[in-house]
């Protein structure tokens, strides 16, 4: 499947806002299945970029408070980071599932040692059903992340367009592997 990325300057922080769009082949549960937000979900399996995902506080079904880590990237110039967001989850009546998230500061999750905080700028993923075509999802997704630190904006640049791609490509991979 064909991904297209598209970027331009944040109003939010001194990076960009980054936009991927791409048509998973897959329903929208199943790839809902994979993305959501959750303890324990599916995300830390193929997501490169997660390996940890925890609630710190559950507000109410569909609102809490997250912490995300990620392993080192870009051949190791890019440390582990953590980010702690409030993360809303919404289902449309046209089926469209809706994950959105920002930074939020939070007192039972205090920086930690060897991970840089990073931030996450309002963003999300949005699995929108296809008409007519069940097994196939518009997936729309938005990053405006401060990964904090002292890297280089080039860096970042180089790093954030082919990030997104790899993560619709792995996630095309491990929506086929999910029992139907």
């Amino acid at each position: 499947s064909e991904v297209a990325v598209s970027w331009r300057p944040s109003a939010e922080f001194a990076g960009n806002l980054y936009r991927g769009e791409g048509i998973v082949p897959a329903s929208p549960g199943r790839v809902w299945e994979c993305i959501k937000p959750v303890a324990g979900g599916l995300r830390t399996q193929w997501d490169q970029n997660v390996k940890d995902f925890e609630v710190i506080e559950t507000i109410t079904d569909t609102l809490s408070v997250c912490r995300t880590t990620t392993p080192s990237a870009f051949m190791r110039i890019i440390s582990p980071r953590e980010f702690v967001d409030v993360v809303v989850m919404k289902q449309y009546e046209d089926g469209t599932m809706l994950s959105a998230a920002t930074n939020v500061e939070h007192p039972l999750c205090l920086p930690r040692p060897n991970f840089v905080r990073g931030f996450n700028y309002p963003c999300g993923c949005l699995c929108i059903p296809v008409p007519g075509e069940p097994d196939r999802t518009q997936l729309l997704t938005f990053f405006q992340t401060d990964l904090g630190g002292y890297l280089p904006q080039t860096v970042v640049d180089s790093f954030f367009p082919s990030s997104i791609c790899g993560f619709y490509s792995n996630l095309t991979k491990a929506v086929k592997t999910l029992k139907a």
